[in-house]
């Protein structure tokens, strides 16, 4: 059961997809909800047919189940869930890491998940805690990556592995897990041990370790992003080349009386209003679902459904070319989102080689913006145009054949010829009243401008109010210029 990956959409580094297991197709960005047999509030068939292609489950928990073992070995495992999607199945080394169950082997996890038949196999990678040493991180990986080794030997080529990512906090190790992982030829391949960051609000971390696994990865990877089911930061896990994600949240959440939307969680208790439109949501006021009996059901079907529609509108911003617009307003819902994506825009340039060149819009939001994909494409564009001994760039689009080459000035992009104002991303972006942050990223563009085009004389036209910042930016550069 060989997996392929093909990649139909591209934004940022966010991709929409499709990740073929067998006779099974998932669309991706992909969200598989976690079951437990044992405390499942909402059937996976309901979850079916809400939009659910794929689920994932514990190994450890049916092999050590009287209940369930058995049967599932006898039925196989989508007929005793009664799912007919893609199962994967987590090996269980987390619990064996907190139970330390010495009786159970990498090879015999292996063996458990193929004959239960689960479409996606995890082997019993070392999920490395964040906070330990390097010499133990790497020891972990070492291990990892062997019991990874060890399950392309056993088990048979109609098998799907995935290939997990380890290293903890350390980023060579995460890069050379992924480059290791890479050469294995193995399609879905999931950054683990990251949940203790996301509980802790360290996304910045998260940041770092994803774009270390990534760097090591090829594009035809599909990425799996381990416990991060929280609907606020989907945006921004898709933005850094995530692919599919796995929520015990919708459970967990319920099981605490929270309530999850698309910008963060509230305390059942706290909410006069329900704001969302779901079936649950549209049939109860809060207090009536406080009091009711099935309250844990109800608010884990309100939590999975938040959490399912938030995935397909990431999907759809990425096709229609938006995802900065939706990565922006999500990740401003909680100051460390915000520290993420800031670190993000700042050190992440690898995604803007694959992005694509036109799009629909360009909003312009704020000082972050300065730093968008859109920005640095347009100003490494200006380092190839042709232009005149004479050139005149205009703040106010006025200017005619005797000034030589005419430019206009629109921020945070700097200057653009005028056969460009109707081709993106000059023609289709929507900027506010201009600020000081986009006007000297735009003056970036204007000295990139003089500084390859030495022997050309330049008279910038410029708006009183910004001629100081003009002069600062490009005055250390070169003469050949004067502002008036």
């Amino acid at each position: 059961m060989t997996a392929a990956f093909e990649v139909l959409e591209k934004d940022i580094g966010g991709r929409v997809g499709k990740l073929k297991i067998g006779d099974k197709t998932i669309r991706t960005p992909a969200l598989l909800p976690v079951i437990n047999p044992h405390f499942q509030v909402i059937p996976p068939k309901m979850m079916a047919s809400w939009g659910v292609e794929a689920i994932i489950t514990n190994a450890y928990i049916f092999s050590r189940s009287e209940e369930y073992r058995e049967k599932t070995l006898i039925k196989g495992l989508h007929d005793v869930l009664d799912f007919p999607g893609v199962i994967m199945t987590d090996s269980g080394s987390f619990q064996l890491s907190v139970y330390g169950d010495v009786e159970v082997t990498n090879a015999m996890t292996l063996s458990f998940q193929e004959k239960i038949g689960s479409d996606i196999i995890v082997p019993l990678d070392i999920p490395t805690s964040p906070d330990a040493e390097y010499n133990v991180a790497e020891n972990d990986l070492e291990i990892t990556l062997s019991r990874i080794k060890e399950g392309i030997s056993i088990l048979p080529d109609s098998a799907t592995l995935a290939a997990p990512v380890q290293g903890g906090r350390f980023l060579d190790l995460r890069k050379k897990a992924a480059e290791n992982v890479d050469s294995l030829d193995l399609t879905i391949c999931p950054i683990g041990a990251v949940v203790p960051l996301m509980e802790s609000y360290r996304y910045l971390d998260l940041v770092s370790i994803v774009k270390a696994a990534k760097s090591g990865l090829s594009q035809s990877r599909c990425v799996h992003l381990f416990g991060a089911g929280h609907p606020a930061m989907f945006a921004l896990a898709v933005a850094m080349g995530c692919d599919l994600f796995d929520s015990a949240a919708y459970a967990l959440y319920a099981k605490d009386g929270r309530y999850l939307t698309p910008h963060g969680s509230y305390h059942l208790a706290d909410l006069r209003e329900f704001i969302c439109p779901c079936r649950v949501c549209s049939s109860h006021a809060p207090e009536e679902l406080l009091k009711s009996l099935d309250k844990e059901k109800l608010l884990a079907e309100h939590n999975l459904l938040v959490t399912i529609a938030e995935i397909k509108r990431v999907r759809q911003a990425v096709t229609d070319g938006v995802l900065w617009e939706l990565l922006d307003e999500r990740c401003r819902s909680h100051p460390s989102l915000l520290s993420a994506y800031r670190e993000f825009i700042r050190t992440d340039k690898s995604i803007y080689k694959s992005e694509a060149v036109s799009k629909r819009r360009f909003f312009y939001k704020g000082s972050e913006h300065c730093a968008r994909s859109e920005v640095i494409r347009y100003h490494s564009m200006l380092e190839r145009f042709s232009i005149d001994e004479k050139v005149l760039i205009t703040f106010d689009k006025k200017g005619d054949r005797d000034d030589g080459s005419v430019f206009f000035f629109k921020p945070p992009f700097g200057p653009y010829p005028p056969e460009l104002r109707e081709t993106f991303p000059i023609g289709q972006s929507e900027i506010p009243t201009w600020d000081e942050d986009m006007v000297r990223t735009g003056a970036k563009g204007l000295k990139i401008l003089i500084q390859n085009n030495p022997d050309s004389k330049f008279t910038i036209r410029c708006d009183g109010n910004w001629k100081t910042m003009i002069e600062e930016e490009i005055s250390p550069y070169r003469a050949n210029y004067e502002i008036i």
